[in-house]
């Protein structure tokens, strides 16, 4: 088949291991629709760390084939999808580790969560998180370990992009990062990525999760991404609706969110050669709230 990079995907033509993965997806697209007998149609536009293709097997189940880029946050994602079995999340049908290729439901009619309003989506978060909360160990990493990568990133990325940012932003997230690390509650399997554009509508369950990218940790954590995520709005009265409303119905100690949020936001606010400033001033409104 004949198809176009997505423009949610050009930013990998800007590194050389991006580049290499772009040479090599024309082969293994070729070989996963042999192995699967697929009928493909157009990537979709959004997909930001894969390649993702509407799918049909022989048998007319509709799919979503999905090609990886080589990142150590969605190494595990095929394993967390296996672990849910299709509780809230969508279901994997097919993995090929070799590949990074996963075969995985497609989400009919597919409408993200932010396209509700603000507290009606906050109401389907609330229904999902606890049954995506399931215990849960080896082999996917521990957010203490996670926490411990960032920590020891942040400095470095900060100087090297000409500190975007004022230097208390800094001291407080890596001080928050190393109270809370070791000092967490029981370890369930949690989603680092599980903002409101993660979450689709569908037909087999009314929502359900796509493109985890999977730790073990305390269930603070859990509701970070729906707290941080500008897509269900940006403002400072948005962010702490968000902590408030979630800490507060799913019984969680409400400063530890808080606390997971400034650090994992802030290790996620430089990306190689670009700067998010909207998730610095996330940082701001939540250190300075009240």
């Amino acid at each position: 088949m004949r198809w176009e990079i997505p423009d949610g995907l050009r930013w990998v033509e800007r590194t050389e291991v991006g580049r290499a993965w772009l040479a090599e997806l024309p082969g293994r697209l070729a070989d996963c629709v042999a192995r699967w007998e697929l009928t493909l149609g157009p990537p979709f536009a959004y997909a930001f760390a894969s390649l993702a293709l509407p799918a049909e097997l022989p048998d007319g189940t509709r799919a979503v084939l999905k090609l990886q880029y080589p990142d150590d946050d969605s190494v595990h994602e095929a394993t967390a999808l296996a672990h849910w079995a299709g509780q809230g999340a969508i279901r994997l049908l097919a993995h090929d580790a070799g590949r990074r290729a996963l075969l995985v439901e497609r989400c009919d009619p597919g409408t993200p969560l932010h396209t509700l309003p603000v507290d009606a989506a906050l109401d389907v978060a609330v229904g999902l998180l606890p049954r995506l909360g399931v215990p849960a160990g080896p082999p996917f990493t521990s957010l203490a370990e996670e926490a411990a990568g960032w920590a020891e990133r942040m400095p470095g990325n900060w100087r090297r992009a000409n500190r975007p940012y004022e230097r208390r932003l800094l001291d407080a997230a890596l001080g928050l990062l190393a109270e809370l690390a070791p000092d967490q509650g029981e370890q369930v399997l949690v989603n680092q990525d599980l903002h409101a554009g993660n979450v689709l509508a569908a037909g087999r369950e009314p929502w359900l999760v796509i493109d985890p990218k999977p730790l073990v940790g305390e269930r603070e954590f859990a509701v970070v991404p729906l707290v941080r995520g500008a897509e269900l709005g940006h403002s400072p009265a948005l962010v702490r609706h968000r902590l408030d409303r979630l800490s507060a119905e799913l019984g969680l100690d409400r400063e530890r969110v808080r606390g997971w949020a400034v650090g994992q936001t802030l290790a996620w606010s430089i990306g190689g050669d670009q700067v998010f400033p909207g998730q610095v001033e996330t940082v701001r409104w939540l250190l300075d709230e009240g």
